[in-house]
């Protein structure tokens, strides 16, 4: 199975970055799982609510939320052990990286669509 990430933030708007990514994703033949509890579908992929909702295995979380909101989603990181967690500019704070190392999480701080070689002017 092609490995699994999880667009926490995934939104129906194609002009935002959690959208962009989701298609990023899938264009490099990633199987992109969309995580928002407002949207029952994202680019016509079952939505979910949380990464724990997920039935199978997650490798890779990229977050486009709020930073207090991904703070409170640490937990459901760690519970499904995701191994890397990407924070995605403007999703950063000081208080959710202390907080991600003292669960002792995987962060990587950067564009999670560069990440994967793409640039999301792409999408």
């Amino acid at each position: 199975m092609d490995k699994v990430v999880a667009v926490v933030g995934a939104s129906t708007d194609r002009e935002k970055f959690s959208n962009k990514a989701l298609r990023a994703f899938i264009a490099e033949g990633y199987k992109a799982i969309p995580i928002n509890p407002n949207q029952i579908e994202v680019e016509g992929l079952k939505s979910y609510s949380s990464v724990l909702n997920v039935p199978y295995e997650i490798d890779i979380v990229t977050v486009y939320v709020q930073p207090n909101v991904a703070l409170s989603l640490l937990s459901d990181f760690s519970e499904k052990g995701i191994s890397e967690i990407w924070i995605n500019p403007g999703a950063e704070s000081e208080e959710l990286l202390i907080a991600a190392k003292s669960k002792d999480l995987n962060v990587i701080l950067a564009c999670s669509i560069v990440g994967i070689g793409r640039s999301p002017d792409d999408f």
